[in-house]
């Protein structure tokens, strides 16, 4: 971050800096109108080879060249200009002011209105008020950096990309005193020992060396059109150029402001975890994108959450006849159509309230609408509340999602897709189990025989890991802590995710849906998982701040552990079993083979679950999980904060004796393969 800056001090210095807009320029005019008289005396005095001060009747002249000099001067806008900041905008006007001064008061003299003025006086005039408006600008901006500079701390800046993106951040930069202008860093061979502006090129590899000489605070990376794969580099670069010090390394992202030549450092921020990550994103396949969207009507459950937004906003760019809207949420429905109405004016957007585990509502719903496509993204994600509160999570993501299929099925739906996530895989949680349930309770649908005269509703599944943005990223929460002073909360030092972003996971779920055929589960590829423990740290050093350590206690963030959380992973893993994975026609979708249920089982499965919703009986639900969802490892001693039994009855199975059975669940007999 750039270093702080001490109170200005209450002096003409701080008042001319910090005076209101009208005030400046009030002080430029009256500058203007005592400089005049001296540049007629000095044009004067050039026509005649040595000093020559002007005549009485030429005096009684200089109140008209004042008068006409400000009108010319607010005409062409000169006082407009911000003087920190003057560029060849502010030139053009000033050059415009000189030569309409000088027509103007050549026009006055033609006509007999002004006393004896030579000609050539008048146009030796104009040019000496055209250098006097470009040089005491310069002179008044330099005067008070330098003064302001010494005064206050600044933050020496470069930039990495010396193209027009960085050449337009370096004239922003130059108009703020707290800013001294370092040079460039760059890897094109034709600029690197060049000088833009007066500054420096220099190459990329020389960043070690100049950033310890310069004494380096901050870096821009202005190079908005390259790869996100590349700007990782550049960071790391960076970073390991810095060594020890700590800088703050900050990104200029988005080509259309540097198209329109518009950028000031307020577009300037901090970088992006997905440029941590390098994430290039990938193009969707358009015709896989609108398969089962294009000209037909969706409905989309968990409407307004994370996930369900985005999806919504990504169908409508595919041009659905209808969008229906579902959610539990009254606010939260509220607020997606709000934002869909004015982002898509032309669509047609139905908003429902309601609960996934109104079967007949759902199915109500699906055939006064027509609809054809489900979405199904409503679920209860938070682990540790989940944990905390297990049959509301289980009643409302496993058999919510049964009441919500078998409704699609009965209403004649074509295709049926599900979010899951990846800790549906050998799940530690209560939330996980539910998901991997959620899962098997299309595996079972998609099994089942097509009913006679029906099509048949095509069931698919797709998982993936954690998104960036959703309500409680760590990314987030991790910027936040790092701007009120820490400290960072981890869990475990060991702890590690996969990521990537809402829009890029919205894209790949109705993409995978376009190649459903029935029962698949599908795996978006999220590519190496990362250290938060890395993250953490990483996005403390690009701040320009320190971690604070027992080797280092004077550091700026401290990184605390917590401990895991109840039913918390430290991996999670995108596939149950490495066996059955094919690739598809999309490069970052694989499609995998995993075994389920018949109908019947679940069926019955749920039926236990709601006897055991009756009594609260949270250990026997965690047992029959147990005995029901293959690698799910559960957390008895979990708090339950929702009045749940903290002990079975006395008539209940021992967990031991579930312990004993853990193979029946997966014994060929009972299972099926895809």
């Amino acid at each position: 971050m750039p270093k702080s800056k001490p109170a200005p001090k209450h002096d003409w210095l701080s008042w001319l800096h910090q005076a209101p807009r009208r005030a400046k320029q009030i002080v430029l005019l009256l500058i203007d109108i005592f400089m005049l008289p001296v540049l007629f005396t000095l044009a004067l005095s050039v026509r005649m080879g040595e000093l020559d001060l002007p005549s009485k009747a030429q005096m009684l002249d200089i109140p008209l060249m004042i008068i006409l000099m400000i009108v010319c001067a607010l005409f062409t806008r000169v006082y407009s200009a911000v003087v920190r900041a003057f560029d060849e905008h502010y030139l053009q006007s000033a050059l415009f002011a000189s030569i309409s001064w000088a027509m103007l008061l050549w026009v006055a003299a033609s006509a007999g209105i002004t006393h004896t003025l030579p000609r050539s006086v008048i146009i030796i005039t104009g040019a000496l008020l055209m250098l006097h408006f470009w040089v005491s600008r310069a002179l008044i901006r330099t005067v008070l950096f330098v003064l302001l500079k010494r005064r206050e701390q600044h933050t020496n800046l470069a930039v990495f990309g010396a193209g027009q993106a960085g050449r337009q951040i370096m004239a922003a930069a130059a108009g703020m005193a707290q800013y001294r202008l370092t040079g460039f860093f760059d890897d094109d061979p034709e600029l690197i020992g060049t000088r833009i502006n007066g500054l420096p090129v220099w190459s990329g590899r020389q960043a070690q060396r100049f950033i310890e000489r310069l004494d380096i605070d901050e870096v821009i990376v202005a190079m908005p059109s390259v790869s996100r794969s590349r700007r990782r580099d550049i960071i790391d670069s960076l970073q390991k150029a810095s060594g020890e010090r700590d800088i703050h390394i900050r990104m200029l992202p988005g080509l259309d402001r540097v198209m329109s030549g518009d950028i000031s450092l307020n577009d300037v921020q901090d970088i992006d975890i997905l440029d941590l990550l390098g994430r290039d994103a990938v193009p969707p396949d358009l015709a896989l994108f609108r398969h089962h969207v294009a000209d037909r009507t969706v409905l989309v459950t968990g409407a307004a959450g994370s996930i369900g937004s985005e999806l919504c906003r990504q169908l409508l760019t595919a041009r659905p006849d209808t969008l229906v809207l579902f959610d539990h949420s009254e606010f939260g429905l509220y607020s997606i159509e709000r934002e869909l109405r004015a982002s898509f004016p032309d669509a047609t957007l139905v908003p429902i309230l309601g609960s996934v585990m109104d079967q007949a509502r759902l199915e109500r719903l699906m055939r006064h609408h027509h609809v054809e496509t489900v979405y199904h993204a409503a679920a209860y994600k938070h682990v540790p509340l989940v944990e905390a509160n297990p049959f509301e999570g289980v009643i409302n993501n496993s058999l919510g999602t049964y009441h919500t299929a078998v409704a699609a099925r009965d209403a004649g739906v074509e295709t049926f897709v599900l979010v899951s996530t990846d800790k549906a895989v050998r799940p530690t949680n209560v939330m996980g189990a539910s998901k991997r349930l959620s899962e098997l309770v299309l595996q079972a649908l998609a099994a089942e025989p097509i009913v006679p005269g029906t099509l048949g509703t095509c069931y698919a599944m797709v998982r993936f890991g954690n998104v960036l943005g959703s309500s409680g990223s760590v990314v987030p929460l991790f910027r936040k802590q790092i701007s009120q002073g820490g400290p960072i909360t981890l869990t475990h030092p060991d702890i590690t995710r996969y990521f990537m972003t809402i829009p890029e996971a919205a894209q790949l779920v109705i993409q995978a849906g376009g190649m459903a055929k029935g029962g698949e589960v599908f795996l978006l590829e999220m590519g190496e998982s990362v250290r938060i423990l890395d993250l953490a740290r990483q996005m403390i050093r690009l701040s320009g701040l320190s971690e604070r350590t027992v080797s280092q206690p004077d550091g700026d963030i401290e990184v605390v552990f917590t401990g895991l959380r109840p039913g918390e992973k430290l991996y999670e893993e995108l596939l149950i079993s490495d066996e059955g994975i094919e690739h598809t026609d999309h490069p970052l979708i694989y499609k995998a083979h995993e075994r389920f249920y018949p109908l019947s089982r679940i069926e019955a499965l749920f039926a236990e679950i709601e006897e055991l919703a009756l009594m609260r009986d949270t250990i026997g639900l965690k047992q029959l999980l147990l005995l029901s969802i293959h690698g799910y490892k559960p957390d008895f001693a979990a708090e339950d904060n929702s009045g749940c039994l903290d002990e079975r009855p006395e008539d209940a199975m021992s967990i031991a004796a579930f312990e004993a059975e853990l193979d029946l669940p997966y014994n060929e007999s009972q299972v099926t393969p895809v």
